[in-house]
């Protein structure tokens, strides 16, 4: 990420509040700063973790497929799980060196949809300084505290 505010693409938002405890998710494809489609949702009993990654899900969903598109998630952690750790979790019969893999179920879900869709790329986003689409990402995530 360099720094502009990128205005095309997938952002995606997941959390929780507490954490563990209710949470949502929310994920908005954007093309040239015009929303296509969005996606939210909620989870009465979840954490952080599984809500960045059900946005990620989400967001495999909402781009054709063969359409090139830049996935952002403002989560270091999903970010870095897809695109170094997963590989090797898999080749090891889905096990980390320090135990078990967290979230597996949406692991395996998340890292098998971006090797099926190579024309999407997964990036980091740095959260909350402002970037248009991760904040609005943010918003939908947040949606479900509206109805309580």
């Amino acid at each position: 990420m360099n720094g502009e505010d990128p205005l095309t693409g997938v952002f995606t938002d997941g959390g929780a509040s507490p954490n563990p405890g209710p949470g949502g998710w929310g994920a908005v494809y954007v093309i040239d700063d015009v929303v296509i489609a969005e996606a939210h949702g909620h989870d009465p009993a979840t954490t952080n973790n599984r809500m960045e990654l059900t946005a990620l899900v989400a967001a495999l969903e909402l781009v054709p497929p063969g359409t090139p598109t830049i996935v952002y998630s403002d989560s270091n952690l999903a970010v870095r799980t897809v695109n170094e750790w997963a590989a090797g979790w898999e080749s090891r019969g889905w096990k980390r060196k320090t135990g078990p893999v967290e979230n597996l179920d949406l692991v395996k879900i998340v890292y098998a949809g971006f090797r099926r869709r190579p024309e999407l790329t997964l990036r980091w986003i740095k959260a909350h300084v402002g970037f248009k689409w991760n904040e609005y990402a943010d918003q939908l995530a947040n949606r479900w505290r509206e109805s309580f």
